[in-house]
């Protein structure tokens, strides 16, 4: 539901929590859905195993409905919302940037947009009791080695999920060149497309031409290098349309267009319709 709102609510870690991470687990009933039902980011990375029940939840426009043993990943760009929750129980696990692998980072950039995806047997067993000694980490009294030791049982937690994520997609030793050369051009897009809009801009960045550049993200994705971004700037105009007060001129400021008509006329192409429209057409 839209509420009345300058710009897309961010919740931030807990007060309470100055290491950068909190780790627990709950049911559907301790779940404070009044304030996880209305659309917002976070400014941490957020996994959810759950163990049993059902959730539904709603990430950039889209429904996920995660049944039974499962796990899901949201990273901090996106926005999201619970719907609802059925005799549901699940870990939590909210960390930051700086408490995170490097390493792991970088891979939880490439999974980005995430599926739930469901886990049973050795890996669910595996996945929960680190979940559970990461807990009881974090109820350790804190000494010398506390902040580390919940720091390392966080970070085990994620491999093990982001194993979970990257059997299930295809390994990079077996990318063509076209799919690596693809891979690269969107985790630059996702980090520069407010301020970089020219296909030519991009291929730079990657040390190959333009016209490469495009043969390579046609044949992957059956789009243009243009489209992509095109369309990556449109779900980041959807958002601030919806989830915000921003006027349309402000939205197009704020994604590197000066020129406001231009960003108006781009809306409805991507979209088929204009930002107004967008923006009535989805409001409850």
């Amino acid at each position: 539901m839209h509420t009345n709102k300058k710009s897309i609510p961010v919740h931030s870690m807990p007060d309470d929590y100055k290491g950068g991470i909190v780790l627990g687990r709950m049911s559907a009933s301790e779940l404070q859905l009044e304030e996880a039902s209305h659309s917002h980011r976070h400014d941490y990375h957020f996994f959810i195993i759950q163990e049993e029940g059902t959730t539904v939840f709603e990430i950039d426009f889209k429904k996920h409905v995660i049944k039974g043993s499962a796990v899901l990943y949201i990273h901090p760009n996106q926005v999201h919302r619970f719907l609802k929750t059925s005799e549901a129980v699940f870990f939590g696990l909210l960390i930051n940037n700086e408490s995170l692998n490097a390493e792991y980072l970088n891979l939880l950039e490439e999974i980005v947009p995430a599926e739930p995806l469901a886990i049973q047997g050795d890996c669910l067993s595996i996945i929960t009791d680190t979940a559970t000694l990461g807990i009881k980490a974090q109820e350790r009294k804190p000494d010398r080695v506390y902040h580390t030791l919940l720091k390392d049982n966080s970070n085990a937690l994620v491999a093990l999920i982001l194993s979970h994520y990257l059997e299930n997609a295809k390994p990079a030793e077996k990318f063509s060149r076209f799919e690596a050369v693809t891979k690269a051009f969107k985790t630059s897009l996702e980090h520069n497309f407010t301020n970089l809009k020219r296909p030519s801009e991009y291929a730079k960045l990657l040390n190959i031409s333009p016209s490469y550049l495009n043969e390579c993200v046609k044949k992957t994705t059956g789009h243009s290098v243009s489209q992509l971004i095109q369309q990556r700037v449109i779900l980041e105009a959807k958002r601030l349309l919806y989830h915000s007060d921003k006027s349309v001129k402000e939205i197009a400021a704020e994604l590197g267009y000066d020129d406001y008509p231009y960003f108006s006329r781009l809306f409805t192409k991507v979209t088929g319709m204009t930002a107004i429209t967008f923006r009535h057409k989805n409001l409850d």
